[in-house]
């Protein structure tokens, strides 16, 4: 993983001086932000990292998870694109990539042949079945520092913010 501290140094010193001369920098919303965004950045690039050697990004790969977690292993494109925060274009690529691989196939719905079906295929499952398993030791490390009760917290605490900033949500109604 990148080295951090000088960047989290950089950051608290930097909003530091930025909240010295403009007033009202919610200076804790803005550490919050910064410090979301760099872990994940952190974390992303050593997820695709590991990917790499198999020609997937994470969003392909993300992409690939879906159908694999789906209930039968099928979505449209436009399912994925909501999901997976893809643009068509951009889903289009990652299906081309994905059947050129053959870890999933296309075909058209039988209710309606206009509408394009993504499916993973057997080779797609026996995929994610082998890079899955390698993956889980050093995400456990990264998460390492904290507790179980501080993970559940953790996570639970990134939820609430999520919902928050979705706008469909009615916040009254997340716990």
């Amino acid at each position: 993983m990148s080295r951090l501290k000088p960047c989290v140094d950089a950051l608290y010193e930097g909003v530091d001086r930025v909240a010295q001369s403009i007033p009202g920098v919610p200076k804790s919303e803005v550490f919050l932000v910064r410090l979301l965004m760099l872990t994940a950045g952190a974390l992303l690039r050593e997820f695709e990292n590991k990917l790499k050697p198999y020609g997937m990004n994470d969003s392909d790969f993300r992409t690939l998870m879906m159908l694999y977690s789906s209930e039968d292993g099928s979505a449209t494109p436009g399912e994925l694109c909501a999901l997976a925060e893809q643009k068509p274009t951009n889903m289009t690529r990652i299906a081309n990539a994905l059947a050129k691989k053959d870890l999933i196939s296309r075909s058209h719905a039988t209710h309606d042949r206009r509408q394009v079906l993504l499916r993973i295929t057997p080779a797609g499952r026996r995929f994610v079945s082998k890079m899955l398993p390698p993956m889980f030791p050093p995400l456990v490390e990264n998460f390492a520092c904290f507790s179980s009760t501080e993970r559940k917290t953790f996570e639970k605490l990134l939820k609430k913010l999520a919902l928050h900033i979705d706008p469909t949500v009615d916040t009254d109604d997340t716990p």
